[in-house]
C-alpha cells in the first residue's frame, strides 16, 4: 500500500508523530542487553518518550532505574509505579516542596554542582536523596570542571557533613558527541570523558569516599564497545534516534522509529517544491547542516510492510515556518503527489520533535499517550 493511503487508513487529518512500535522496543531490547551484558546499571532517560506506557516497555526487558529532567516528570513516572529516579538537571531551589514530596516517597537522585545548590539543600531538605556531583568534561553546559580537583574534592567534603544528602557520585553528559562526525569520533569522546571521570573518581577515593561513575549520551553508549570502569549510563533518544543520530554514526537508518506524518497542501511542479501542513511547531527546528551548507529539517520517509521504511535523502525539508513546511522533491516524486496526500518525515531530533505531541500513533493505530 502506498505511504499517502497507509497513512490516510489511520484517520490522519492534521500532524501527527508517527510511532513503530516493533523497532522501539527492538531498540529498548538491545540497549537493556548491553547493559546487562556489562554488569552496569541501567537508567534511561525518559525524556525523550515521556509515556507511562512505553515506559512498561523498559519494565518489560528488566528496566527498575530511570532518569527524567524534571520534578514534575519524576512526578508522573512515580504516580506510574516507578520508585528509583535520577532528575538529571541541576537542583532547581524553587522546587525544594516538590522534592521533598518525592523523597518522602521514592529513591530520589538529585544533581548538584554549587556550595549554593548544597546550602540550599541543607536547609530545605527533609528526607533522605541521594545526590551526585555534576561533571563537565567538555561539553560546557553545566557542572563542575573536570579538572579542578581541589573544588571537587571540597563539595564532596562538604556534602559528607549534610544530614540527608548521599553523595552517590560522579555524574556527566558528554553533549559534544552529538557534534561528532563519525563513530571513531564518538569513540574517542567517549574514551576521553570515562578517562576523565575516572580520574576525579581515583582522587575522591584515595580521599577515601566511596563513589560512582554515571555517563549518559545516546552516541556513547550506542557505539562504546566496552563500559569498563562504568557503574551506570542514561542514554534515551535510543528509543527512538533520529537523523542527526545516523548523521554523526550512531545507528543505522532501520533503527528510526519516529516520524511525523503531514498533509500536503500545496505542489509547485515549477520549482520542484511541496508544502505541507507541518512547521516548526510540528517538527521543531532542529537542523542538520549538509555538506553544501544547507540546513535541512527531516527527509521524507516511506512506509514499507507496514513498517517505517526507505528514507528519501534526495527529498529534504529545506524550509520551516510556524505551520509550513517547504520540502524540495525530484520530477518523479513530484509527479506522484497531490494536494490532500500525506507524506511522513524522518525527524532531525526525535525528542523535541517528540515533545510537540500529546500522544504517539503506532503503525497498527493505537494511540500512546504522552505526559502533558
Amino acid at each position: 500500500m502506498p505511504t499517502s493511503a497507509f497513512l490516510q487508513s489511520l484517520g490522519i487529518t492534521r500532524p501527527t508523530a508517527i510511532l513503530d512500535a516493533v523497532q522501539a522496543r527492538q531498540n529498548i531490547r538491545h540497549m537493556a542487553q548491553k547493559a546487562a551484558q556489562a554488569n552496569i546499571r541501567f537508567r534511561p532517560h525518559f525524556k525523550t518518550h515521556q509515556s507511562a506506557e512505553i515506559g512498561q516497555w523498559f519494565q518489560t526487558e528488566g528496566v527498575t532505574t530511570i532518569t527524567v529532567s524534571s520534578f514534575s516528570m519524576a512526578h508522573y513516572f512515580v504516580e506510574h509505579g516507578w520508585q528509583d529516579i535520577t532528575v538529571a538537571f541541576p537542583v532547581n531551589v524553587r522546587e525544594m516542596d516538590a522534592i521533598n514530596r518525592l523523597a518522602s516517597q521514592i529513591q530520589l537522585g538529585v544533581l548538584v554542582e554549587s556550595l549554593a545548590t548544597i546550602d540550599a539543600l541543607q536547609r530545605g531538605i527533609q528526607h533522605p536523596v541521594q545526590v551526585w556531583l555534576e561533571i563537565d568534561t567538555g561539553y560546557h553546559r553545566t557542572g563542575l570542571v573536570w579538572d579542578d580537583g581541589d573544588r571537587i574534592l571540597s563539595l564532596v567534603r562538604h556534602l559528607d557533613s549534610v544530614e540527608h544528602l548521599e553523595f552517590t557520585g560522579i555524574l556527566t553528559h558528554t553533549g559534544q558527541t552529538y557534534y561528532a562526525r563519525s563513530r571513531a569520533e564518538i569513540q574517542y569522546l567517549y574514551q576521553e570523558t570515562t578517562g576523565r571521570m575516572q580520574s576525579i573518581q581515583d582522587r575522591l577515593q584515595q580521599a577515601g569516599f566511596s563513589c560512582q561513575i554515571s555517563i549518559g549520551d545516546t552516541p556513547s553508549c550506542a557505539v562504546a564497545g566496552s563500559f569498563a570502569g562504568i557503574d551506570e549510563i542514561r542514554p534515551g533518544n535510543f528509543v527512538f534516534y533520529d537523523q542527526m543520530m545516523y548523521q554523526i554514526g550512531a545507528c543505522r537508518p532501520d533503527q528510526l522509529a519516529l516520524a511525523v506524518a503531514c498533509p500536503v497542501v500545496g505542489v509547485y511542479p515549477e520549482r520542484g517544491q511541496i508544502v505541507v501542513y507541518g512547521g516548526a511547531v510540528h517538527l521543531s527546528k532542529e537542523a542538520l547542516v549538509e555538506t553544501s551548507g544547507r540546513a535541512v529539517f527531516g527527509y521524507l520517509q516511506e512506509i514499507e510492510n507496514g513498517r517505517l521504511g526507505r528514507i528519501a535523502y534526495d527529498a529534504p525539508v529545506i524550509s520551516l515556518s510556524q505551520e509550513h513546511g517547504i520540502i524540495d522533491v525530484p520530477p518523479a516524486m513530484e509527479r506522484k503527489v497531490t494536494v490532500g496526500d500525506i507524506v511522513l518525515i524522518s525527524p532531525v531530533h526525535s525528542c523535541l520533535t517528540a515533545n510537540l505531541y500529546p500522544f504517539y500513533l503506532t503503525l497498527t493505530g493505537e494511540n500512546i499517550s504522552r505526559i502533558r
